[in-house]
């Protein structure tokens, strides 16, 4: 009997994938536990390997196209193996009439959604029915475990009509540009329009303001180089984006306010410190997977939370939890040459810190002149939480634990 290729369940709150990509055609033979396809949810691109060693026989499900949990994707078996009928089930969509001015409402956070007291996890589902029909979260009461809302919670408030249409800025169009002859038209991927609606997202929701300062890196280096042989041993490549993690960590400890989220109803100081580190995937986009309970490890442990997650992501070995819960951002933007950036916030977060590339300079050290390793940090915060002095203190105290590295 041929095996069924079913969509797994690749984390809490995970209803439906978009397959992104076929590695096997029907016809081609395939072990078992090698990949088969590609698929994405919520930024991540997960291989998903085959169940069993046979015959592609027959695939369902078409690239692009999303797929339910546990319907069928394809059929594994004996060559001329008969195989039952099938169809790849979506999941469902809201039916509701919306008027034209419902359809203009605020974007829903699919990470940390918020009222008076915590929503708790809003899957990317929820969270997408919620922002398409301008439902505020605050107002839906949950019926799933422990209060959690659903899918349906959100339909049925729908369908009430109780909802309030939250407005938001006005989003010009984009313009229509005509393709001449020598164009060339590169389709969007499932990732980069995410990007793409994240980041026109973000810079609608906070101000940005933008503040730089310059670190020595001497005690830094001196300690990577004395120590990144026995790291090896263990099978740990010491970074300095280590180094980097571990001094935000400082700073986020000195200046709890930098680790929040704005709310309607007050500055929400998250008590968990979970840094995301934006890990860029080529010409496909960049992924920013979260290293949680940083302010509880090591730089042995941080380095070896950073080497596991830059490799996953890399692999496309992701999770969808992987890429959830983050607080703070770190994005390392000098690994390609470039000195100090903009970089934009991850929201619901308050700020982000871009890293520029490291470089020998002519500094004034005692009224003498010195050559040391520089680095420019670029710490973009959100105006609503923080003043451009609280930011700066933020930041010093992170240019203060590069340069005093004991």
């Amino acid at each position: 009997m041929a095996t069924k290729v079913l969509v797994p369940l690749l984390g809490e709150g995970v209803e439906e994938v978009t397959v992104t990509k076929w590695l096997k055609k029907e016809g081609d033979s395939v072990n078992e536990l090698e990949p088969l396809l590609e698929v994405n949810t919520d930024k991540v691109d997960t291989e998903i390997p085959s169940p069993a060693t046979g015959t592609v026989l027959k695939i369902l499900a078409e690239e692009g196209v999303p797929a339910k949990v546990g319907s069928i994707l394809a059929f594994i078996g004996k060559p001329g193996e008969a195989v039952d009928g099938g169809k790849v089930e979506s999941a469902p969509q809201v039916k509701a009439k919306v008027s034209s001015e419902q359809s203009s409402v605020a974007e829903v956070s699919t990470q940390h959604a918020t009222r008076s007291t915590d929503l708790g996890f809003i899957s990317p589902v929820v969270a997408k029915i919620a922002a398409e029909h301008g439902v505020n979260l605050q107002q839906v009461q949950g019926t799933g475990l422990n209060g959690r809302i659903t899918k349906n919670d959100v339909m049925a408030f729908v369908e009430s009509g109780k909802q309030t249409v939250v407005p938001r800025p006005t989003q010009h169009a984009t313009p229509t540009v005509t393709p001449i002859v020598g164009d060339q038209l590169i389709k969007h991927t499932a990732i980069r329009k995410q990007i793409a609606e994240h980041m026109l997202m973000s810079k609608h929701t906070s101000p940005h303001v933008l503040t730089v300062m310059e670190a020595d890196m001497s005690r830094v280096a001196r300690h990577r180089s004395a120590n990144k042989e026995t790291f090896a041993r263990d099978g740990i490549n010491l970074t300095f984006t280590a180094y980097f993690m571990t001094a935000i960590v400082a700073g986020l400890k000195a200046y709890p306010n930098v680790n929040s989220s704005w709310t309607d109803e007050g500055v929400l100081v998250h008590k968990a410190v979970n840094i995301g580190m934006a890990t860029s995937l080529g010409e496909e986009g960049l992924i920013v997977p979260v290293i949680k309970g940083a302010d509880n490890l090591s730089l042995l442990a941080m380095a070896r939370a950073v080497n596991d997650l830059a490799n996953r992501a890399r692999s496309k070995k992701l999770q969808p939890d992987d890429v959830k819960g983050g607080t703070f951002t770190l994005t390392n933007h000098g690994i390609s040459g470039s000195l100090f950036a903009f970089p934009v916030i991850n929201q619901p977060q308050c700020g982000i810190l871009g890293v520029g590339a490291m470089q020998k300079r002519v500094v004034v050290i005692d009224d003498a002149i010195a050559i040391r390793p520089m680095v420019y940090l670029s710490f973009v915060f959100d105006h609503r939480i923080l003043d451009g002095a609280s930011a700066d203190w933020f930041l010093a105290k992170v240019k203060e634990t590069l340069e005093n590295w004991n």
